[in-house]
């Protein structure tokens, strides 16, 4: 008997690696929810330079490896609010991204047996 419910040793893993297989489909699940945030949220961010004592701002993104800098001109206090808005939206996904990752390569070696429970 293994614990108080009358399971066996083989019931009771059987039963643990359900619940780490339905945790790694949740995973996998929270990290393409993630992906699919993070691609839509517009690239790039907003960057102030002063040249010569003028401000200007460029947006900046990379394009194929490289960075590029668009000019922007004066944005308007909205549009520089929602970059801001969207550069900490990008941290918080690819954070979140970035644990989820770390938790379905935990399971994965788990459930491959590499990892005692």
């Amino acid at each position: 008997m293994y614990g108080n419910f009358g399971l066996t040793y083989g019931m009771a893993m059987k039963v643990i690696q359900s619940v780490l297989k339905e945790e790694l489909a949740n995973s996998l699940a929270m990290q393409k929810s993630y992906q699919r945030e993070l691609d839509k949220l517009p690239r790039g961010s907003l960057v102030k330079r002063s040249i010569k004592g003028h401000l200007y701002y460029y947006l900046v993104y990379r394009d194929q490896g490289k960075v590029r800098s668009d000019y922007k001109g004066k944005p308007s206090e909205q549009e520089i609010h929602k970059y801001q808005q969207v550069k900490e939206y990008r941290a918080k996904y690819r954070k979140l991204l970035s644990q989820v990752n770390r938790q379905i390569k935990y399971l994965r070696s788990i459930l491959r047996g590499k990892k005692s429970v």
